[in-house]
């Protein structure tokens, strides 16, 4: 049973009682109410027909919540995923038509394949090569074009040309997409569970068809199609457009898990669990390959529908199959309400959506943490928006920035002359002033691994600070290193070899059993006269006290 608890995560649900019911019904109708106008909103981000962000919130959303471990997260169209799906496909079909369309499938077919793939294999843990820097710095940057793309359709014009031109203005449709920005700005501050964005629909339908708008050629979201979608069975496309999906899908990929990853670990630090996020990948992936073959877009699991879902009181994954009972009621009955909706409140809705994600304080933390990795997230940035609408791009140069920031800092670890501090502590004492543990010694410390990346920086280090002294005593404090490869002990065998032409004695503090090991495999750490090895550094200490007399430091309780 727990074989199939593993891969059927719904299996462990609690059964259905009363009181689970009404907490449960009340957070999925929250929720279900939300998602309905901001996944027809989403569509129209991802230059899809708009009824498909009603499907991409039903079929990903149920198999979702049935094979992901995080079963509270609220899985559907999002506003960063439907970007990435517009800038994918730009210049490659017509927006809105049937290869627009087709290639959006693969696009979510191929992404949902990848992560399915990552999941079984159990290689989630290389989505976390993506720094919070990078992912920062790309969100950002998304929000920001997010934003400018919708600033056209808030005014009530096509494009940029015609809403710099104050002629071309629709009035209405400007002052409805203000005043609805300003009411789910309110809103968001006053009850952020009470269904603003549905009201807002409603309110702003009713205004519409008394101001005439549906009238009006493209002002309005239009007529939709009653009924479940299909089952959509996409056409070939030649191997060219698969291998100009294959970048485009892997973004989507990693940026949707990490969107996932946001709200999951949020979901089971509530619950008190420990996150499988190869399990989360399997349903994501599942979800993705869902939509698909309704006709959709990718999915992604929204961070602020999964909080809403939390505050609502979700326990279970019973509140999301009530959110998808709404969808299929909406699908079935109520698609004509959304036909009068002005595209202004449709651009409202992604518009408030994104603007939480910018969030100028988070550059100035980064900043005070670590320089390099705020600039990396401002290279993120400027490269995101710089390359639009290939938004995709900026998450690679990101990706390559801080990787190769990692390389760096791998293979040039942190090699420091130890003295001893007052306090007894052995510290790095070129940076506290400290004098050398005693004549003719040279005490070193690496906090690394002792491998490939960081060997021949080991070796240099050693060599350079014994030629600025007399060294009759090298002492080694180990205790920090943690792993050691061929290419470590290699070194470790040349440096004992130059210690005994030199007549130096070698001292080994701490040395941890498996690097131990290793080295005796190698044929390192042979017994001798010029080789000593200690436990702890207060052995050490008190050896060289023993071997140097009144020459060695006497500070602190090492000694």
């Amino acid at each position: 049973m727990s074989r199939a608890r593993r891969y059927f995560p719904f299996l462990s649900w609690p059964q259905l009682s009363a009181k689970l019911w009404r907490s449960e019904s009340l957070a999925g109708f929250t929720v279900g109410l939300m998602l309905i106008p901001q996944a027809v909103a989403y569509a129209a981000l991802a230059g899809m027909p708009l009824i498909t962000g009603i499907y991409a919130a039903l079929l990903p959303a149920l198999v979702a919540v049935l094979f992901s471990a995080s079963h509270r997260l609220a899985v559907g169209p999002t506003a960063l995923t439907a970007t990435l799906v517009f800038a994918s496909l730009s210049g490659l079909a017509e927006q809105g038509s049937p290869d627009w369309v087709n290639l959006a499938v693969w696009l979510s077919l191929m992404s949902g394949a990848l992560q399915l793939l990552l999941g079984f294999a159990g290689l989630g843990w290389l989505l976390n090569l993506i720094s919070s820097p990078v992912l920062s710095g790309f969100t950002q940057a998304a929000a920001i074009f997010i934003v400018l793309s919708q600033v056209p359709a808030l005014m009530g014009m096509g494009n940029w040309s015609q809403a710099l031109t104050p002629q071309h203005w629709h009035l209405p449709s400007f002052c409805m997409g203000l005043g609805s920005c300003a009411l789910l700005w309110w809103a968001k501050r006053w009850r952020p569970s009470f269904p603003t964005v549905l009201l807002l629909v409603v309110v702003s339908a009713v205004l519409s068809v008394k101001m005439g708008l549906p009238e009006q050629n493209g002002l309005t979201v239009g007529a939709l199609p009653q009924g479940l979608p299909e089952i959509y069975w996409p056409s070939w496309i030649g191997w060219d457009a698969i291998k100009s999906l294959l970048v485009p899908a892997m973004a989507i990929t990693m940026v949707s898990f990490m969107e996932t990853a946001s709200s999951a670990k949020v979901d089971n630090d509530q619950a008190g669990k420990i996150w499988d996020q190869d399990q989360d990948l399997i349903g994501q992936g599942l979800a993705k390959i869902a939509s698909g073959l309704s006709g959709a877009f990718p999915t992604s699991s929204s961070f602020s529908r999964s909080a809403l879902n939390l505050y609502a009181g979700a326990q279970t994954g019973w509140a999301n199959l009530v959110q998808v009972g709404i969808i299929v009621v909406c699908l079935q009955y109520l698609t004509p309400i959304l036909q009068p909706v002005p595209q202004s409140v449709l651009a409202a809705i992604v518009i408030m959506a994104v603007w939480g994600l910018l969030k100028p304080e988070q550059w100035m933390q980064v900043y005070r943490v670590d320089r390099m990795e705020a600039l990396t997230a401002l290279i993120t940035l400027g490269g995101t928006l710089f390359m639009a609408p290939q938004l995709y791009w900026g998450v690679l140069l990101g990706l390559l920035l801080s990787l190769s920031h990692f390389l760096y800092l791998r293979m040039h670890p942190r090699i420091i002359e130890v003295g001893l501090h007052p306090d007894g502590s052995l510290r790095d004492r070129h940076l506290w002033k400290l004098p050398p543990l005693g004549p003719s010694v040279l005490a070193i410390r690496m906090d690394a691994a002792l491998d490939f990346a960081t060997a021949a920086a080991f070796e240099k280090a050693i060599v350079q600070a014994m030629a600025r002294s007399d060294v009759r005593h090298l002492v080694w404090f180990a205790n920090s290193i943690n792993r050691i490869d061929v290419t470590g002990t290699e070194s470790i065998a040349r440096l004992e070899k130059n210690l005994i032409q030199r007549g130096i004695t070698f001292h080994i503090s701490g040395m941890k059993l498996p690097v131990e090991t290793s080295l005796h495999r190698a044929g390192c750490l042979v017994p001798s006269g010029q080789l000593r090895m200690y436990r702890t550094d207060v052995e050490a200490m008190n050896s060289l006290k023993q071997v140097l007399g009144d020459g060695v430091v006497r500070q602190g309780s090492l000694c």
